[in-house]
């Protein structure tokens, strides 16, 4: 499983669209409406990379100009690090 973060810009005028077309796509855990450079923060869930090229694909086509992806690390991987006990 592959868990991401998307940044968004779209078109002007066409985020109403965008955020009710991302709420009803499949693979999309979460959408929030942001201001400033860019339109929407996107929480994305497939199953493998190749899943999510193909779902950031499929934002070009729907009014979409611009999108940053960043992949989360699983949280087990973080299991062992505790920066507090670390710094005390």
């Amino acid at each position: 499983m592959v868990i991401s973060i998307a940044i968004l810009k779209v078109i002007p005028g066409q985020e109403k669209f965008v955020y009710c077309m991302l709420k009803n796509k499949d693979g999309i855990l979460d959408v929030y409406h942001i201001f400033g450079d860019c339109d929407f923060f996107v929480i994305l869930r497939t199953d493998c990379l190749d899943g999510l090229k193909q779902l950031l694909e499929e934002f070009q086509k729907d009014n979409i100009t611009a999108a940053r992806t960043i992949l989360v690390s699983y949280e087990n991987d973080m299991q062992e690090f505790n920066p507090i006990e670390t710094l005390a």
